[in-house]
């Protein structure tokens, strides 16, 4: 059984920072894509980041500079490190796991975590 668990959301300042995690558990993790999504209240769920088997990363337009995605393989985990934080970024973010970086992007044959909240203040 696939399990994706994500931690490190909070609540942070504006122009602060947080590093969330998602620890995967069931699957063949270095041969699968990982990314994160988010979701802010009243929105549609948006892509957030996505890493490769093979570490090439593709981020959404809104979070590049600012946020990096990472993965340690040999722990199973995916980080998204986020800088800079804007109360716009404020949401619940999921982690997904998938075959391909494509089905990442698409939502299409994801694994999806629980989610963590993450809230910026002004």
């Amino acid at each position: 059984q696939v399990q994706l668990v994500e931690s490190g959301g909070g609540l942070v300042q504006a122009g602060g920072s947080l590093r969330l995690s998602c620890a995967a558990s069931g699957l063949p993790f270095s041969n699968y894509a990982m990314g994160w999504f988010r979701q802010a209240p009243g929105k549609e769920r948006e892509f957030v980041a996505t890493i490769g088997w093979y570490t090439r990363r593709n981020y959404a337009d809104s979070i590049k500079g600012r946020f990096t995605i990472s993965r340690d393989n040999a722990k199973n985990t995916v980080y998204l490190q986020m800088n800079s934080l804007k109360p716009e970024d404020t949401a619940v973010y999921y982690c997904a796991a998938a075959t391909s970086t494509r089905a990442i992007v698409t939502g299409t044959g994801n694994y999806w975590g629980q989610g963590t909240q993450v809230t910026v203040s002004s």
